[in-house]
């Protein structure tokens, strides 16, 4: 009887089986059907465009964040008792060391490519490279999600649904003209594509087809990528033969509660005030006429730096300062690979909760700290210290 019952088995599992629906697959199909395809038919996606690309569409409920259908549900609470991760552990010289390389051999690659891109937009070539190390290490990252189905679950059930509707009627938009093909229109679970991580809305306004194919290809045209980059930065604002900062020695005398982009003034202004570049070179004249500002991601506890309004606009491709300083970290690497001359002091291991605590005591008494979210950005740092020197203290403008 065994081998007659094992045999039946085989057979049954050699069958095709029925599919499962998922437990939100027909309200997920009325949402595409009432909302999605008369929204992108009124933006001028065909409906030979929705019928081949939303065909079959089931939404993927693995991605982190979701919420429920309509963006109704609870969002996924904030661990305020994790960690609170101080800036030191972004700038590990090991990361560096092991992007440098290859941004520089592809510095040669490309070299008459990033010289014309360069002349057109105005961004350093390093610059230009650091962006795309970050978002995907040169193109080696994998992003191995469908754009479209991401898309629409975000939109179906994330916590911004409009916001994906818009960017999903984008990502239609773009299959329909051709430039890429479903299988190829890979994302990360955020929706955000290609190795220069563009949301199809950026794609649509920013990407460029630079190798003259007749394709705007940010996943696999290396030409693509680093022009449509170029381009994002140009159209942000980014000031032609400017740096995006400078390590340097803030003296004592100038207090870091004055830092942040509100608090710019003429880079000459700080020289008389004593503030020094770590080089030892003194700033480039073209510099001395424009402004500046004091940043300090880690209070007195790290390296401090002179911000350029490049620095802000590397911030519009990702809204944090670690990013846009690691970025610009990574590009002046690529010249000389060393690390920042001033040094990371040990800091206080605290929680998300208890800066957030901070901060809410900070707010009660008046001051500005950009949100109790747990996160420390400029606001958080220059009210610490505004309030340490206000009870006699050295200000450092960092927590502890």
């Amino acid at each position: 009887m065994l081998p007659t019952l094992f045999a039946a088995v085989l057979v049954f599992l050699s069958q095709p089986q029925p599919v499962q629906a998922g437990k939100y697959d027909a309200q997920f199909r009325q949402f595409l059907n009432n909302e999605v395809v008369p929204a992108a038919r009124r933006a001028g996606v065909s409906q030979a465009t929705l019928d081949r690309e939303l065909a079959g569409l089931t939404p993927d409920t693995s991605l982190p964040g979701l919420v429920g259908p309509g963006g109704k549900g609870s969002p996924p609470k904030v661990n305020f008792q994790a960690e609170f991760r101080s800036p030191a552990r972004y700038f590990r010289d090991s990361q560096f060391n092991s992007l440098v390389p290859g941004g520089r051999r592809l510095m040669q690659k490309h070299a008459d490519a990033l010289v014309r891109i360069e002349a057109r937009y105005g961004v350093p070539k390093r610059i230009i490279l650091a962006i795309w190390a970050r978002e995907s290490g040169y193109g080696g990252a994998k992003i191995p999600y469908d754009a479209v189905r991401v898309l629409a679950t975000q939109a179906f059930m994330g916590q911004r649904p409009d916001f994906f509707q818009g960017e999903l009627i984008a990502a239609l938009k773009i299959l329909q003209n051709g430039d890429v093909s479903r299988r190829a229109m890979k994302s990360s679970w955020g929706g955000a594509m290609g190795q220069p991580q563009f949301l199809p809305s950026s794609y649509l306004k920013y990407a460029i087809d630079f190798d003259g194919d007749g394709k705007r290809n940010i996943w696999t045209s290396e030409a693509d990528t680093m022009a449509s980059i170029a381009h994002y930065l140009s159209a942000h604002g980014w000031q032609k033969g400017r740096d995006w900062g400078y390590e340097v020695h803030l003296p004592n005398t100038i207090s870091c509660t004055r830092e942040g982009p509100d608090n710019r003034q003429k880079i000459s202004g700080f020289v008389g005030e004593g503030v020094k570049r770590v080089s030892g070179r003194p700033f480039p004249d073209h510099e001395l006429r424009q402004a500046g500002n004091i940043l300090l991601p880690a209070g007195r506890y790290g390296p401090a730096f002179i911000a350029t309004e490049n620095f802000y606009v590397l911030k519009k491709y990702n809204e944090s300062d670690t990013y846009a300083l690691f970025v610009g970290h990574l590009a002046d690497r690529y010249g000389s690979n060393k690390g920042f001359v001033g040094g990371w002091k040990p800091m206080q291991e605290t929680t998300r909760g208890a800066v957030r605590n901070l901060q809410q005591r900070l707010e009660g008494l008046g001051h500005d700290v950009g949100g109790a979210d747990g996160l420390i950005g400029f606001k958080t740092r220059r009210s610490i210290g505004k309030d340490q020197e206000k009870n006699g203290f050295f200000a450092t403008c960092w927590v502890g």
